[in-house]
């Protein structure tokens, strides 16, 4: 069963929130201003309501980490040659000297508009148990999400762990019958994780897997090692992401009110 508690972890966490500045659809992107502040902040008040034992930006840009330490945010310089932002929180792990067992959550930097208590409850995940990895999911939106490549869909057991992740329909509705059933019951990702140290040295420590190659989906690098990755049912629906300029717009009028 899918596990949708809300509750506040247990376990010792901290949150990293990975920032690049070069952004080909939103140049600028984590300096972009929201309501009067720029939007790394707002991702990091997000983070600064959570559980966390400590919080923290990842950049390795000079212009991010001056406005971030001008509001008082811990900022660790990484190495500019990150192809992804699971490898810039390995470095973070290894310049701070974190121990294995630590949870670490993954904030992605265009979320201004993500609950703290998700972040919560997505770290809540690993308090017990053998995963090694935790993430969120929601029912599907609309029957057009099935069908969108860019909404990635998530099939698990019957524990909540993760079987497969695909920007393809899955399940698949074999028949008209049972096409409403499955639609029920799919389950659209959200890119909020949380790792055990020790799991994010191995991963960031494995070459891309054929799957993950096809499907442009790191998480499936954890799947094809064997890592049991849990998914938990989102307490309440995520905020969106910011990538665009009405994604910008859409984020102003929510902040602002």
């Amino acid at each position: 069963m899918l596990d949708s508690r809300p509750d506040i972890p247990m376990t010792k966490f901290v949150v990293v929130i990975p920032s690049r500045y070069a952004s080909v659809r939103l140049p600028g992107k984590p300096l972009r201003m929201i309501a009067g502040e720029p939007m790394i902040q707002h991702v990091h008040r997000v983070a600064m309501n959570t559980g966390a034992s400590e919080v923290w930006i990842a950049t390795d840009d000079e212009r991010i980490e001056t406005v971030a330490r001008e509001f008082g945010a811990n900022v660790c310089m990484t190495r500019a040659d990150h192809e992804s932002g699971t490898d810039r929180l390995a470095e973070v792990c290894d310049i701070n000297g974190w121990p294995d067992d630590l949870v670490i959550v993954n904030l992605q930097g265009d979320e201004p508009l993500m609950s703290p208590a998700l972040v919560d409850q997505c770290a809540a995940l690993l308090d017990s148990g053998d995963a090694g990895m935790a993430t969120l999911a929601s029912p599907l939106a609309s029957a057009n999400d099935y069908e969108n490549p860019n909404v990635v869909k998530v099939v698990t057991d019957r524990d909540g762990n993760a079987l497969y992740f695909s920007r393809s329909p899955i399940p698949h509705a074999r028949d008209e019958d049972s096409r409403q059933q499955t639609l029920d019951s799919t389950l659209r990702h959200h890119g909020l994780y949380a790792y055990r140290r020790d799991v994010l040295r191995q991963l960031v420590e494995t070459e891309p897997c054929t799957l993950e190659k096809s499907e442009k989906l790191e998480q499936l690098r954890a799947l094809w090692l064997g890592i049991t990755l849990k998914v938990g049912i989102a307490a309440s629906p995520p905020g969106p992401g910011v990538d665009t300029e009405e994604d910008l717009a859409a984020a102003e009028r929510a902040l602002s009110r």
